[in-house]
């Protein structure tokens, strides 16, 4: 027989059949529960020289339950969190803007509640970030020569501390091969993050895609520090076009573009490794952009990059 809790009433009947000296179990089935259920009862409510009684068993049954009450996540929480989730926030960034907004949730808790809807048969365990590999282009023994290169170790020493705005990094995402590229674009202070597709990873494709997307940012563009890829070859003409420096970090030092490196992981939760980018749209790349944007950030204080991007450059 399974656990059920009891009511008033039957913590009447239960003082009743004890003072007649009825066992836990004759009890139990007089009143169509567990013996355990008894036996948990009467334990829990003792007083005195062992008396139950039933009016301080309610008593202290309802306190157990108002306090209980005050640890139970709401419905519109869960709903908060699954939002999030479809959004494809982590259980981090759910639990901050939760707390802003009045939805107090764990992060611990969240992933609970994935594990449970996943045993269940949910897939909400799909929105979670499943992998933090990078993905590697190229071969590490072929050397590109980028003509009139500039390293990192010539970039302003203000650029690493990530408190000016206008300073970007710059990679590429590779689809299945020979289906395109994705050039992704992100501002180190707001966070804020930039991707478009292009036909080719060849340099002159990407340095076309890089001053269309910051053109209209054009006077928030201080530095751009890229990697060694061939596909940045033609950054003298992207310089030139932004009125900006860019700057090359030192190979097989991915660490040193963290910001991107990272975004390009979230990237991978909506475009997997060895996608036909031909049968990515623009629209999806869009929708993608916003989604990314839109994603509270822990090193913000759980702000959007889109709205710190845009208070900064109204500030500027």
């Amino acid at each position: 027989m399974s656990y059920k809790q009891l009511i008033e009433g039957q913590r009447y009947q239960i003082e009743a059949y004890l003072r007649e000296g009825f066992s836990y179990r004759e009890i139990a089935k007089r009143l169509s529960v567990s013996h355990s259920t008894i036996s948990r009862e009467v334990n829990r409510n003792r007083i005195r020289d062992n008396h139950y009684l039933p009016e301080v068993a309610q008593a202290k049954a309802l306190k157990r339950r108002s306090q209980a009450a005050k640890f139970r996540i709401s419905e519109l929480t869960i709903t908060f969190v699954e939002f999030g989730l479809n959004e494809k926030w982590s259980p981090e960034q759910i639990a901050g803007v939760g707390k802003i907004i009045g939805h107090h949730v764990s992060h611990e808790w969240i992933y609970r509640y994935v594990q449970r809807d996943r045993l269940r048969g949910g897939r909400l365990y799909k929105q979670l970030r499943q992998s933090h590999r990078r993905y590697r282009k190229g071969d590490r023994a072929k050397r590109i020569i980028i003509p009139n290169r500039v390293g990192i170790e010539h970039r302003p020493a203000i650029v690493n501390k990530k408190k000016r705005f206008g300073d970007w990094e710059a990679d590429t995402v590779l689809g299945m091969q020979g289906t395109g590229a994705i050039v992704s674009l992100v501002e180190r202070k707001s966070k804020l993050y930039l991707i478009r597709k292009v036909p080719a990873k060849s340099a002159a494709d990407v340095a076309r895609a890089m001053v269309g997307m910051l053109w209209k940012y054009r006077g928030h563009v201080r530095t751009i520090t890229a990697d060694n890829g061939s596909e940045f070859c033609d950054h003298e003409l992207v310089a030139e076009k932004l009125k900006t420096n860019i700057y090359f970090a030192n190979p097989y030092s991915s660490w040193e573009r963290g910001l991107n490196e990272n975004f390009n992981g979230l990237l991978r939760q909506y475009i997997r490794k060895d996608t036909d980018l031909r049968t990515v749209t623009d629209k999806q790349i869009s929708e993608i952009e916003r989604a990314l944007n839109a994603r509270p950030r822990k090193c913000l204080g759980f702000r959007q990059p889109v709205a710190v991007f845009d208070e900064l450059r109204r500030a500027a």
